[in-house]
């Protein structure tokens, strides 16, 4: 096993941000099944895959991948059409991978590829550099430091115990700087992304993270080129963090009925008044873990309960205990 750890720092943001994200997919977690249909899977996943590829300069609107999607002839450069085809073959395998497989990513690459590059699947025989607008922004590794490099970075990647959320930009931003393969780099590392996402919490399997990276295209390179410049991966790790966190909004925001995001709030306090009710004494990372939330929105949740008066709490945080008010059929209130 390789001793190998990427360069990075955990910041109050970074910390800030993972809290977000998790209250987000703790809520979201609730309607996954809305979010699981078919149709909605499919659209989300077209987004990405258009995403994706427009970073890359691909023309296909979303409408233009979903005609390829449905074997419709378009119209397109050969270039092109086998870029969203490789696109389509290589995310429709996205919940079969397994993120800690070196052999895995490489057959990611193999099907996004397949049709463009003679060596699609294995890593590059020659010395490339990253361009940008003053030129060339970074010389990779070259070539006969890839293979060991790549392993060095899957054995922190399996052994590692950070968490997943953070692991996934670090691995994402570790694998642009090593640039493994000829051509495509910027969409394997994004797609890997999405699998170690998919293993976190597979609600990140119809996520389209690749959409919202594409129209933050221009922060996305200036913070992969930041995390060059100062030799860790920190400002990258922020910066897709707060994309995920906005991938998640955008998603809740159009595809959520509001009618279920309304009620399952007042599931979830009638289900707290009820443990109380059982264990007076129980704390609120208790009632976090049972129910499935953060300790943030736990706190939210009996600041509520309090402000409805349907609950009190009698002595200190450590040493005191819940006190249920119920009110009866006659408005009278009565406190247990």
């Amino acid at each position: 096993m390789s001793s190998y750890k990427p360069p990075y720092t955990i910041t109050n943001k970074i910390l800030k941000t993972v809290s977000d994200i998790v209250e987000l997919v703790s809520e979201l977690n609730h309607i996954k099944k809305e979010l699981a249909t078919p149709k909605l899977r499919k659209k989300n996943r077209i987004k990405s895959i258009t995403g994706t590829l427009q970073i890359e300069g691909n023309s296909f609107t979303e409408e233009k991948v979903t005609n390829v999607v449905n074997g419709k002839i378009v119209l397109g450069t050969v270039r092109e059409i086998e870029e969203v085809k490789g696109a389509i073959e290589a995310y429709n395998y996205l919940e079969k991978y397994d993120y800690k497989n070196e052999k895995d990513l490489l057959l990611a690459h193999k099907f996004l590829m397949q049709n463009i590059l003679n060596n699609a699947g294995n890593y590059r025989q020659t010395n490339v550099g990253v361009g940008g607008e003053d030129g060339v922004t970074h010389v990779a590794p070259p070539p006969n430091m890839v293979p060991q490099l790549m392993k060095d970075l899957f054995d922190w990647l399996e052994h590692t115990d950070d968490h997943l959320l953070v692991v996934s930009c670090v691995f994402h931003y570790e694998f642009e700087f090593i640039h493994p393969f000829s051509d495509g780099n910027g969409r394997v590392g994004r797609l890997w992304q999405s699998v170690i996402l998919n293993r976190y919490k597979s609600i990140f399997g119809a996520m389209p993270i690749e959409s919202v990276v594409r129209d933050n295209q221009e922060r996305y390179y200036k913070a992969l080129e930041e995390a060059g410049s100062i030799g860790e991966s920190t400002p990258f790790v922020e910066f897709m963090l707060e994309i995920i966190l906005k991938t998640l909004i955008e998603v809740k925001k159009d595809n959520v009925p509001k009618n279920v995001t309304k009620n399952v709030p007042l599931k979830r306090l009638d289900k707290i008044v009820n443990l109380m009710k059982k264990d007076k004494n129980i704390t609120a990372l208790e009632l976090a873990d049972k129910l499935g939330v953060t300790d943030k929105t736990i706190k939210r949740d009996i600041a509520k309960l309090k402000s409805e008066k349907r609950v009190v709490r009698v002595g200190s945080s450590k040493s005191g205990y819940w006190k249920i008010i119920e009110i009866k059929n006659s408005g009278e209130v009565n406190d247990k």
